[in-house]
C-alpha cells in the first residue's frame, strides 16, 4: 500500500515537473522570437508603436498544416504594463488557433506577435475567448522605422499583428484567428487556479523566474516611461 501511495506521489511530481518544464520552455521561445525580431535591422516592430501598447503578445511556432488552409494551433503568453506606461508585469499564458495566414506553404512554423492597443483591446483581452476581426477589430501591424504613419486601421485597431515565417518577418491581418486563455498553463505557472484578469491587469502576483527573459527583452525596447519623459 505505501509503495502504491509512494509511486502515485512520484508520478504526480514528475508530471508537475514536466508541466512546469513546458511553460518554461514557452516563455523562453517567446523571449527569444521577440528578441530576434526586435534586433532586425528596418524589418522590426516600430518602438514608437510599442511604447503606446497596452499589452505584448508573442506565440512561437505556430504550427499549421496545409497549403493556405488547414489546421494552425499554437501556445504563448501575453504581457501587459502596469499603468498606462508603466513597467512590464507577470505574464499570461494563451493559446492561437485559427485565421487566415496568407499564402504560406507547408507545415513551416510561424511566430506571431500582437500589440493590444489601449483599454478596449485589453478588455477584450479578458475575455475567455475572442476572436480576430470579430469580437477584436485587428490590422496588419506597421513595419520598420519608415512605416509609422497614424493611419486610420492602425488607429482604430485593438490589436495589430506580427508574423514571422522562414525568416520574412511582415504585418499580418489575422482574420478569424481565435485567442483563448490557457487557464491550465496559468495554474502549472504561478501553482494555482488564476484569472487573466489578476495576473494582468490587478497585478497581483510577482512575475515567476521563468518570465525573466520575455520581461528584460521588452523592457529593454520598451521601457517605463517617467513622467517627465510623458
Amino acid at each position: 500500500m505505501k509503495r502504491l501511495i509512494w509511486l502515485g506521489a512520484f508520478f504526480l511530481l514528475t508530471g508537475s515537473l514536466v508541466a512546469q518544464e513546458k511553460e518554461t520552455e514557452r516563455l523562453a521561445a517567446a523571449a527569444k522570437v521577440f528578441g530576434e525580431i526586435m534586433d532586425a535591422p528596418d524589418q522590426s516592430i516600430p518602438k514608437d508603436w510599442l511604447a503606446r501598447c497596452s499589452c505584448v503578445a508573442v506565440i512561437p511556432s505556430m504550427k499549421k498544416g496545409g497549403f493556405v488552409v488547414g489546421g494552425r494551433y499554437g501556445k504563448g503568453a501575453v504581457v501587459c504594463r502596469k499603468g498606462e506606461k508603466g513597467p512590464w508585469g507577470s505574464p499570461s499564458m494563451i493559446t492561437l488557433t485559427g485565421g487566415s495566414f496568407g499564402l504560406q506553404i507547408g507545415g513551416a512554423a510561424v511566430d506571431v506577435v500582437m500589440l493590444v492597443m489601449g483599454k478596449d483591446g485589453v478588455n477584450t483581452l479578458l475575455k475567455n475567448k475572442f476572436t480576430l476581426g470579430g469580437d477584436a477589430s485587428a490590422a496588419a501591424g506597421p513595419v520598420g522605422r519608415a512605416t509609422t504613419a497614424e493611419t486610420d486601421a492602425y488607429m482604430n485597431a485593438k490589436i495589430l499583428s506580427y508574423s514571422r515565417s522562414k525568416g520574412a518577418f511582415a504585418g499580418l491581418e489575422l482574420k478569424g484567428a481565435v485567442v483563448q486563455q490557457d487557464e491550465g498553463g496559468n495554474k502549472v505557472l504561478y501553482g494555482r487556479e488564476i484569472t487573466a484578469r489578476e495576473i494582468v491587469v490587478e497585478h497581483t502576483v510577482a512575475a515567476p523566474p521563468a518570465a525573466k527573459p520575455l520581461l528584460d527583452a521588452l523592457n529593454k525596447y520598451s521601457p517605463a516611461q517617467t513622467k517627465k519623459a510623458l
